[in-house]
């Protein structure tokens, strides 16, 4: 699913928004993840999951195209860590 057809979704479960209104929902809801992120916090959301983000040290890497080194900095990326509840339901 991507983000559009999310709004979509939820706009037809809730006919009492607008597709507008939902849009600016679920575009708050992500930047409130992402920023809660960039602060090195930690969003969990009961039942569903927990996002965090975890740190890759630095590294020599290789182009692919040219096959010559190149250095990667140091970095952090996010993590999905699934809820109890999540795994349960995919594994039914």
């Amino acid at each position: 699913m991507i983000r559009s057809e999310l709004v979509q979704s939820l706009a037809t479960e809730n006919p009492e928004l607008s597709v507008r209104d939902v849009e600016a929902i679920v575009a708050a809801f992500f930047d409130e993840i992402v920023l809660r992120l960039a602060a090195n916090g930690r969003v969990e959301l009961r039942g569903f999951g927990a996002f965090s983000t975890r740190a890759r040290d630095a590294r020599t890497g290789r182009n692919p195209r040219t096959g010559e080194t190149v250095d990667v900095d140091a970095k952090r990326v996010p993590f999905f860590k699934p809820g109890k509840e999540m795994r349960t339901r995919l594994n039914v």
